[in-house]
């Protein structure tokens, strides 16, 4: 049995306190919103972010972070990425130097153009900082169903720790060492499930959603290997994998999103809507600026960039993908 704290109660957070309560550890989820913990300590249900999913009651609901992170022996950061060097700077207060931490969101900060894990590493000065990521949606754990993951860390050890800690019969854990290939590959995949969204939306068919999304890879590799990532990790858990749940399912948010823009919606408008973040979005804008500072190519990315922020038209985005030079695979 170890201290776990879980710091941020989204969708994937609350899911991941209720995976680490029925190893039977002892989990405390932080809440930034103090009315939305109270109204979960009370209920024992997250009706912002899983509504219908009851927490176990062994679950210490906090919104103080001093109390949360208070002799915890795992720390996991379920933050979105464009908060989470605040959310770190704060808690670095109150952290062990040597307690275990894991990072689970997925993104690239717009301003640094950093990864999560540089960032939490920057803010809190632990180093070897462990990362989780894979086909996991939330709403499908949270119901009991089965899912892999991965964790990877610079640190043998404290991947294997962390494996340890949250593998059960329902949620298998693998561990490799490559931390960048894993980001880059969760991050990104987010912004081809925005292109997959769109060309659902359009009704494309299947052919030319297979087309788009193994380019999709291929680019997001290319830009990995550039960062130092190796070429593999792509066709794992974290890539090929999360790709798959990601750009399918019905339950994906980015998915969600590229669907409402083929339709006519304006991104403001759906953006304004919505409970929880849709960290495609931000890296898009993030990837953006990084594929130019490194002179990678890639279209796909450019031309969902184009749709979500100069209004670009999406039928037009995918003409001008189809007419590009032809060129060996």
């Amino acid at each position: 049995m170890s201290n776990i704290s879980i710091i941020g109660a989204g969708a994937w957070g609350t899911t991941l306190s209720i995976l680490a309560a029925e190893n039977k550890h002892n989990v405390k989820l932080w809440i930034y919103e103090k009315e939305l913990a109270d109204d979960i300590a009370k209920t024992r249900e997250n009706k912002t972010y899983l509504p219908g999913v009851q927490l176990p009651v062994t679950i210490d609901i906090s919104s103080q972070l001093k109390d949360a992170l208070n002799g915890a022996d795992l720390v996991i950061f379920a933050v979105p990425t464009q908060f989470l060097r605040k959310t770190a700077g704060e808690a670095a207060k109150y952290l062990d130097k040597g307690v275990l931490v894991l990072n689970v969101s997925k993104g690239i900060e717009i301003k640094t153009l950093k990864r999560p894990s540089e960032i939490i590493e920057e803010e809190t000065k632990i180093n070897d900082i462990a990362v989780l990521s894979g086909p996991n949606l939330s709403r499908e754990i949270a119901d009991g169903l089965p899912a892999a993951s991965v964790v990877a860390c610079r640190d043998a050890n404290r991947a294997k720790k962390v494996q340890k800690l949250l593998n059960s019969e329902r949620f298998r854990i693998y561990s490799n060492d490559d931390v960048i290939g894993v980001e880059i590959s969760g991050a990104l995949k987010n912004v081809a499930a925005i292109a997959a969204g769109i060309a659902d939306g359009l009704k494309l068919g299947d052919n030319a959603k297979a087309g788009l999304l193994v380019r999709a890879m291929t680019e997001i590799q290319r830009l990995g290997q550039e960062l130092g990532a190796r070429g593999e990790t792509f066709f794992g858990l974290s890539g090929i994998g999360d790709m798959i749940a990601t750009c399918s399912s019905e339950l994906s948010r980015n998915h969600k999103i590229g669907a409402r823009i083929a339709m006519g919606q304006s991104l403001r408008d759906i953006v304004k809507g919505a409970h929880e973040v849709a960290e495609g979005i931000a890296t898009a804008k993030a990837v953006h600026k990084l594929a130019k500072k490194l002179n990678v190519n890639m279209p796909i990315t450019e031309q969902v960039y184009a749709v979500l922020f100069d209004d670009k038209n999406p039928l037009q985005a995918i003409s001008d993908l189809m007419r590009r030079p032809i060129k060996p695979e």
